[in-house]
């Protein structure tokens, strides 16, 4: 099922209720997607010198939202990072912030996204400079998912994580030995010490209630390209894919999800102009 035609069905809608505070950025997704391969996003000239048949047709928006035109960017970011791919085994460690920080992150999203990456990279750093676990300098590539399957606003980073790395003062490159890269609940503990202490430079008000355990998960991918495909689906294609919605009747917008605990696939409902509210309010973003 098309966006393009869920957009222009439930646009109207759309604007009446959250047309007030709908940002520049939302209007101007929208609109891309709403005219994406039609003469409205522009057109190019086509004529073949043996047949002499000639005609215009529409181009793509490409806006990073649209998922009829971002196949080509994942595949070209797929390629990039494929190429930077090492001959070691992978890690994607995903570290989640409680639900407790959620109303703060989605109030002050431009800073405590700054910090969450902060926070992230430099736990991740140290430990790999640590010689109890690897004694190098790692590479790293993050995303950030603002979302989760169910479409609610929850926060998280995956790093992508080499088995190995550069030892600066020896010169020379450290393999990772055995099936683990680091502790979970160490990462976790960092983790958190870290992020509370990016609140309290900002100066923010810290939940009282705020768990003390935080959920860092550490899996072995294999090559990584299984983990670099898997990334790719949400960086360049928007938040919900089109083969997922299976249903637009009577103003209602039903897509499928897989839940990520269990493997079984599972279905919700939203209203034409909720379901565009929450399409553009979630953004998600790559850092190398």
């Amino acid at each position: 099922m098309e966006l393009s035609q869920i957009i222009k069905e439930h646009y109207d809608c759309y604007m009446k209720k959250y047309g007030c505070n709908a940002l520049p950025g939302h209007l101007k997704a929208l609109n891309s997607i709403l005219n994406c391969r039609t003469p409205h996003s522009g057109q190019i000239y086509i004529s073949c010198p043996n047949c002499n048949h000639s005609e215009w047709q529409p181009v793509s928006c490409g806006h990073r939202n649209c998922s009829q035109c971002q196949n080509h960017e994942a595949t070209r970011w797929i390629e990039r990072q494929q190429n930077k791919l090492l001959p070691v085994e992978y890690y994607m460690i995903t570290f989640t912030l409680p639900y407790q920080l959620r109303n703060l992150v989605w109030q002050k999203q431009k800073k405590l996204y700054t910090a969450l990456f902060t926070s992230v990279s430099t736990t991740l750093k140290d430990f790999g400079l640590n010689p109890k676990h690897l004694g190098a300098e790692i590479g790293i590539t993050m995303v950030l998912h603002t979302h989760n399957r169910q479409l609610d606003f929850h926060p998280h980073i995956h790093a992508v994580v080499p088995g190995g790395g550069i030892d600066k003062k020896r010169r020379q490159w450290k393999k990772k030995k055995g099936r683990y890269l680091f502790n979970q609940k160490a990462l976790a503990k960092v983790f958190r010490a870290r992020f509370i202490d990016e609140l309290n430079n900002l100066k923010l008000q810290i939940p009282k209630n705020i768990t003390p355990d935080w959920v860092v998960d550490c899996t072995r991918v294999g090559k990584g390209i299984s983990a670099i495909k898997y990334l790719s689906k949400y960086l360049y294609r928007g938040v919900i894919n089109e083969k997922n919605i299976i249903s637009n009747k009577s103003g209602i917008i039903t897509f499928r999800y897989t839940e990520s605990r269990t493997g079984k696939t599972k279905y919700k409902s939203l209203r034409g102009e909720d379901s565009l509210h929450l399409l553009m309010r979630f953004k998600n973003y790559e850092i190398i």
